[in-house]
């Protein structure tokens, strides 16, 4: 048995293995060995995060109120394991929709409820750390992915690598159940005050509408995925134009590199988030988007493109462990917490995938390079929303900033 620390460090470092062997690789895959066309590959991406979108908010909802979270992250398991095996075998429009749209279901269940989990087990004095470790072990499981895909991309072919997703699947589920179930404080996974009870204090839902800082943020979250979401499929397919054979290991290394310098900006984030604040970290990240976009332009060589993607870690980094933060201190003491995690989740979601069908049209269209600066300016867009209006959010200040009625609310909902 291990203990709930090392418990957490051990899920978040497999999920990430059975997570990523989706996404880009799925991408490259169709486009090289399945010649899909971009515009193909975008009305798929679309329609299962059209699907995503929809449900993210309600299992947000699901999440606050169920205390059954060790069992939803083993369906998501479960169902991740379904999508492999029809890629593997029906790589074909219709089977690749249905496949894609289980994992945006599985995925919008996943994330917000080993966050859930995270506050349930966790003091909220050590929270910043906790995620900042959460996100490390995640990062590091990003690159044990990539390096094994990577090799049996290149010994095999691109089809195989999904074979790999019942494997670590079925030892996440296993690390999960190791946790016990009297060790998660229901109360506290949810955010809720610790004189609320599950059936009257948690605040109405109207409250994501009504907490400025949170609305703020979500619309920072759309134009930052608008423009983050599509960088590194179309990188991975200039690559694999250039290098066929060598696709999926070059795709492994594109993730690799990225995820290399994610890991010490996670831990970074989490040991300096209380201490220096939350905004400053973030308008680091927020700059650095615009900036790696128009770089993509300067050149094809593919040592520029993996030099650039490094800045990934920068930008992404700071994103997966800060935003969970940030959310929690908007929406203290609500009991709302997942259902804002599910609310942020859709507007990053409605952003990626339009943006999936849009760079698939302007790449068809005009070309990568035309692509990458239009992504450019929605990234700007983001950073400079981001920039006047985000408040701090550290020690409870945006909460306080935010319309009274935006606070707990006797018998509003559950």
């Amino acid at each position: 048995m291990l203990s709930v620390p090392h418990a957490l460090d051990a899920l978040n470092f497999l999920s990430a293995d059975v997570r990523n062997l989706f996404g880009p690789f799925i991408n490259v895959y169709l486009a090289t060995s399945r010649d899909w066309s971009q515009t193909d590959i975008g009305l798929v991406t679309t329609a299962s995060g059209l699907l995503g979108i929809a449900l993210q908010t309600p299992i947000g909802a699901a999440i606050d109120v169920t205390r059954q979270k060790r069992e939803v992250l083993v369906a998501t398991m479960a169902a991740m394991t379904l999508s492999a095996f029809i890629i593997f075998a029906f790589p074909t429009f219709w089977p690749m929709v249905i496949a894609t749209s289980i994992l945006a279901v599985a995925g919008d269940a996943f994330v917000p409820a080993v966050t859930a989990l995270t506050l349930g087990l966790v003091p909220k004095r050590e929270l910043a750390r906790r995620i900042g470790r959460n996100s490390a072990f995640d990062h590091g499981g990003n690159i044990a992915t990539a390096l094994v895909a990577g090799g049996v991309g290149y010994l095999f072919t691109q089809r195989y690598v999904f074979l790999l997703v019942p494997f670590y699947a079925a030892l996440c589920s296993a690390v999960v159940m190791m946790i016990p179930a009297a060790a998660i404080d229901h109360d506290r996974a949810r955010d809720l005050g610790r004189e609320g009870k599950d059936d009257g204090s948690a605040a109405g839902y109207s409250v994501l509408l009504r907490t400025r800082p949170l609305v703020i943020f979500a619309a920072s979250a759309f134009f930052f995925h608008f423009a983050n979401a599509p960088l590194l499929p179309l990188v991975g397919q200039k690559l694999a134009f250039e290098f066929p054979k060598e696709a999926t290991a070059m795709m492994s290394f594109c993730m690799v590199a990225a995820q290399g310098v994610m890991v010490p900006i996670a831990i970074f984030v989490g040991r300096n988030a209380d201490r220096i604040g939350r905004r400053p970290i973030f308008l680091i990240a927020f700059a650095v988007l615009p900036i790696r976009a128009a770089l993509y332009t300067l050149s094809d060589n593919a040592f520029w493109l993996l030099g650039v993607q490094l800045l990934d870690g920068v930008g992404a980094g700071i994103y997966q462990a800060l935003t969970p933060l940030v959310i929690a201190d908007v929406m203290r003491g609500t009991g709302r917490f997942n259902l804002a995690q599910g609310a942020v989740a859709t507007t990053q979601g409605v952003g990626a995938s339009l943006s999936a069908l849009a760079a698939g049209e302007a790449v068809d269209h005009l070309g990568y390079s035309p692509s990458f600066f239009i992504l450019a300016g929605v990234a700007a867009a983001a950073l400079v929303l981001f920039f006047l209006f985000m408040p701090e959010t550290r020690n409870g200040r945006a909460t306080e900033a935010a319309p009274a009625d935006a606070l707990p609310q006797g018998a509003s909902g559950t």
